[in-house]
């Protein structure tokens, strides 16, 4: 028998739509199903659930598929629930946030004060504190204010997260107002530091007196975060970086890119923040398809790290085959550590597995100098 379950809003409902049509009372179906009349009555009347034994008695009697029965008893149920339920919004809040966030490294690192995991109102509390807002709401409406410089992809709440790590640590420092003409000096400061890895210890220092608050935050895990460049008032630039690569190259090609932002002015007026992620391997494989200010910015670094004419040079006389005594010799004319040159090559021949040797560590250089959170160090804000 074919029958729409469709028209009818309870599995009584089709039941007794089933005995009108057969033209049989309720008393009859008893018989044929060999049950207490008073049990036909309760299921008629919706007060009793229709179980998968009954449904299948109904469809050898009826013909209608027992399914029928069981799915409109459980939309019945559901209806019936939704009732009796009150709505609780803050239950997608809190599947975004605990999905999202990684509330249990950010207690690790101090960042939440929680006794538990299991304390939801304590985690609650401390997520809005965290992220500066009166309700846990409004903080999946954050991510407006930040743009990615790989297009196309949301940033995501771990990300958001590091970010306002960076963020409230760049408030609590005091350092002298920013001045274009000091942030170009700085440059030149910087770049005689290329030919040793152990200057690389004053770098806060030269940001610092040139009004730029400079912030390292280890990265949150999967994060994939580089930097971050925003201002928090048109005085104020802040650059961040998370080192989640240790190496020499890396390190100086993601400083010089968020410092060149800072220069550029990027995201001075509109406060935007503009965060780097996988920055390195957007600079070879998706150069036509990036925003200028990121064009520019990854020139400006890769041309600070080897300048751009004196690598091509190089490149163009030792490709394919680069002898360790030619990198040593080319970084030696050029006056920068062997690392710079070595990441060079590598970028530009997607060899990423080459050269490893002269892409020294740099983290333990610069922790002691800097403002750092991370790494068991836990950097001290006010509440």
């Amino acid at each position: 028998m074919d029958i729409n379950i469709d028209n009818y809003r309870t599995p009584g409902q089709l039941i007794e739509a089933l005995l009108s049509a057969k033209g049989w009372t309720k008393r009859v179906l008893a018989l044929v199903l060999d049950i207490d009349e008073t049990g036909i009555n309760h299921r008629l009347s919706d007060k009793r659930p229709i179980n998968a034994e009954f449904a299948i008695s109904l469809e050898e009697v009826f013909g209608v598929p027992a399914d029928s029965f069981l799915e409109l008893q459980k939309r019945y149920d559901l209806a019936k629930e939704r009732i009796k339920t009150q709505p609780d919004h803050k239950r997608k809040t809190r599947a975004q946030l605990f999905g999202g966030l990684p509330v249990t490294e950010m207690m690790s690192r101090g960042w939440l004060q929680a006794d538990s995991i299991k304390d939801v109102a304590a985690i609650e509390t401390g997520l809005t504190k965290f992220f500066n807002v009166k309700d846990a709401d409004q903080i999946e409406a954050l991510p407006h204010a930040a743009k990615k410089t790989d297009a196309g992809k949301d940033l995501s709440l771990l990300q958001l997260a590091w970010l306002y790590r960076v963020k409230k640590i760049a408030e609590e420092l005091l350092v002298p107002r920013y001045t274009q003409d000091c942030a170009l000096s700085a440059v030149k400061k910087l770049s005689s530091l290329l030919l040793s890895a152990e200057e690389i210890r004053k770098v806060p220092r030269i940001l610092e007196e040139c009004g730029i608050r400079f912030v390292i935050v280890e990265a949150l895990k999967s994060s994939k975060i580089d930097g971050v460049c925003f201002w928090l008032d048109e005085n104020s630039p802040v650059i961040g970086m998370s080192l989640r690569f240790d190496r020499i190259d890396n390190f100086w090609f993601v400083l010089r890119h968020e410092l060149e932002h800072v220069i550029q002015q990027n995201g001075r007026e509109s406060r935007e923040i503009i965060i780097d992620s996988d920055l390195q391997s957007e600079s070879v494989e998706a150069e036509t398809v990036i925003a200028d200010e990121e064009r520019i910015a990854n020139k400006a670094a890769a041309d600070f790290c080897v300048p751009a004419k004196k690598m091509e040079s190089f490149i163009a006389r030792k490709s394919p085959f680069f002898k360790e005594i030619d990198i040593l010799g080319f970084a030696k004319t050029i006056n920068v550590h062997p690392g710079l040159v070595a990441g060079q090559i590598r970028n530009r021949t997607k060899k990423y597995n080459l050269y490893s040797n002269h892409l020294v560590k740099i983290r333990s250089i610069i922790i002691p100098s800097a403002a750092v959170d991370g790494w068991g160090n836990v950097y001290p804000v006010e509440d």
